[in-house]
């Protein structure tokens, strides 16, 4: 990599089709949000839900955006507070269409091989597994947390440096065609899917219909590319057939089946770690996995099919992954100064569903407790799932009692079915919102135990998680590490 301008001011002007006014300082990133924007950002003045991005314009400047984005007939009253280009208008959103236009010109510049992530479950721990092992490989540019969307992979591609070797795009999805022009934008070499749940059910008329959404990123693989599908899951014949209809070269396939390309043979799981014998198109890999986990070591199992579909070097992939740590919000784990002892905390409270919920009940399962110490799930609704919603979280009590988990707090209306369905013994204490259930979680904490946080992003179970913090500061960061591993 270079430390070349990002973007140009005659390639911008290209790209979008705009007029700069004023003289741009060097563009070296991009941003949509003033409140993480960099000195010598690209700011983008996009319409949002609820705010306008052109009123934010003049702080982007005056903290050291190299131009705004802005619409045509927006760029005389805020041309006067620093360089802007004027973007064309004629559509909802002519900025969002500039920033959309600046992507498929960084991907058209690009020599980079692109990886494509999506799935119902771990798409952003495995695009994050991706980005580790083959950052140790050549320069890597992919996603931040999870910039996925409409607007969040056009903003991944126009930060992508022309000198890239590796690029690795999250791809998410809520409704059918959603992925089909993000796909078409990113043109993958090689496109993973990780799985396929009963996620945002609500918007599908069954399971297979999410397989059907998700099966469309392969739509984009570029001519001979390669699609990695999950052997494992129920809807693989589906997801085959929308490989097999693309433009894909050949199919890559990774599990516990017999017949997958990418097989485990073995999974050790630990409290702090796992370890996974498989066979990667015939060629026996053995590795360690810093992050614990099974769902994990099935995700890595795809990781090394998309290494060795890209060429990269497996052996140096497989010793990157005993360094993987999990995203903030997927598994973060951290020890916590109580009572003259120690607890443990598992931060998965980024969002949740069926099967990452029972996933992050057996991670807890396998933690190794204090002495008198016990497993506690703190849980918020699953959002998303329709109908079923109380099916779907009254069912977690199987879950629950298979894991030993010895207390279930909750918080909201979804979850007080999954309480009233455990056993007395096993319940904490049922509340309304996150925020009501952090006063009797603080009170009921005591020194050994270990305890997992996870809900759907929008009942903020991550504010229980910053009050467990706050409050038992000074326990060392564990990332990665259990309060006692097991041998």
């Amino acid at each position: 990599m270079t430390d070349a301008p990002l973007w140009t001011a005659e390639s911008l002007a290209a790209a979008t089709g705009g007029r700069l006014q004023g003289e741009a300082r060097p563009i070296t990133g991009a941003s949509i949000d003033t409140r993480s924007l960099q000195p010598g950002d690209l700011f983008f003045a996009i319409r949002g839900e609820a705010r306008d991005g052109h009123d934010f314009v003049p702080d982007a400047l005056k903290r050291g955006a190299g131009a705004a984005v802005v619409a045509e007939s927006r760029a005389a009253e805020l041309s006067g507070h620093g360089p802007v280009l004027a973007v064309p208008e004629g559509s909802v959103d002519p900025v969002l269409d500039a920033m959309t236009r600046l992507g498929q010109a960084a991907r058209a510049r690009t020599g980079a091989a692109i990886v494509a992530v999506t799935g119902s479950v771990g798409k952003t721990g495995t695009k994050e597994a991706l980005r580790h092992v083959l950052s140790a490989q050549g320069a890597t540019h992919a996603s931040v947390a999870s910039y996925n969307n409409h607007w969040g992979v056009p903003l991944t591609l126009t930060r992508m440096p022309a000198g890239s070797r590796f690029g690795v795009f999250e791809i998410g999805m809520n409704h059918a065609a959603e992925i089909l022009p993000l796909a078409a934008m990113v043109r993958p070499d090689v496109a993973l899917i990780t799985t396929v749940e009963p996620v945002h059910i609500e918007h599908f008329r069954s399971l297979s219909a999410i397989a059907d959404a998700k099966g469309e990123i392969f739509s984009g693989l570029k001519p001979g590319g390669v699609a990695v599908i999950n052997r494992d899951n129920p809807n693989f014949p589906r997801l085959l057939a929308h490989a097999q209809a693309s433009r894909a070269g050949r199919v890559v396939t990774f599990g516990e089946h017999p017949d997958a390309d990418v097989r485990a043979n073995r999974i050790v799981l630990r409290p702090d770690l796992s370890v996974v014998d498989a066979s990667v198109m015939g060629i026996p890999v053995t590795y360690q996995l810093g992050t614990p986990g099974r769902h994990v070591a099935m995700n890595s199992l795809g990781v090394m099919g998309v290494v060795h579909a890209l060429g990269a070097d497996l052996a140096r992939a497989a010793l990157s992954l005993a360094a993987l740590k999990p995203p903030v919000g997927r598994g973060e784990r951290t020890a916590l100064s109580i009572k003259g002892g120690e607890a443990f905390l598992v931060d998965e409270s980024y969002n949740a569903n069926p099967a990452s919920i029972r996933a992050a009940l057996a991670t807890l399962a396998a933690i190794e407790t204090g002495p008198r110490g016990r497993r506690i799930a703190v849980l918020g609704d699953m959002l998303e799932l329709g109908e079923a919603a109380e099916r779907h979280h009254r069912e977690l009590a199987a879950a629950v009692e298979a894991s030993g988990i010895d207390l279930v707090f909750t918080a909201g209306p979804l979850m007080r079915h999954l309480f009233e369905a455990l056993p007395v013994g096993r319940r904490g204490v049922a509340c309304a919102t996150s925020a009501d259930l952090v006063d009797p979680l603080l009170g009921a904490l005591r020194s050994g135990d270990a305890v997992m946080v996870k809900g759907s992003n929008s009942i903020r179970m991550g504010r229980i998680v910053e009050a467990l913090k706050a409050r038992y500061a000074g326990g060392a960061d564990q990332r990665g590490a259990a309060l006692s591993a097991a041998p």
